[in-house]
């Protein structure tokens, strides 16, 4: 087993296995959860909230196609030098359209994504965020979505 892997049950193991992609959009989740794995509904929520304080389970909620709905959305980057870093990435993420800010070993060290009302809202955003740091934000919106889904197949 890899160095800092944690060692699930199979109830476990199961749980995640399930919630990944399907959470069941039902009255009772936990209850349709449990038939799967061979539990009641009690348990299957107290398993669910234990991974949770472990820090296994961040969140479960839905994913939204933004653009779908009207939004527009943008990759930027930015080179932030030492000094203004802890600054920088405030101002970044006290903004309510922020979805991820990552910091990179590179010329550009500061990576995030920005989703917003519209292109012009998404503009007026980082005009913002550049009158206020003082730093250029390259912005590079996708010109063609390519959706990569991930799940994490927890297998003896």
């Amino acid at each position: 087993m890899p160095d800092g892997k944690k060692k699930l049950n199979r109830f476990e193991r199961g749980l995640l296995n399930l919630i990944q992609s399907d959470f069941p959009l039902e009255s009772r989740p936990y209850a349709v959860l449990g038939r799967e794995l061979g539990i009641d509904e009690d348990a299957a929520f107290a398993l669910a909230r234990a991974l949770r304080n472990k820090g296994l389970i961040r969140r479960i909620g839905a994913n939204f196609q933004s653009s779908s709905l009207g939004y527009s959305s943008t990759l930027c980057a930015a080179k932030v030098p030492p000094e203004k870093l802890e600054s920088f990435i405030g101002a970044v993420n006290a903004i309510p359209g922020v979805t991820h800010n990552y910091l990179r070993d590179h010329a550009y060290n500061v990576w995030f994504t920005l989703i917003a009302t519209s292109k012009q809202a998404v503009a007026g955003t980082l005009r913002e965020l550049e009158e206020k740091t003082g730093l250029t934000v390259l912005s590079l919106p996708a010109e063609r979505l390519y959706k990569i889904k991930v799940d994490f197949r927890l297998d003896d």
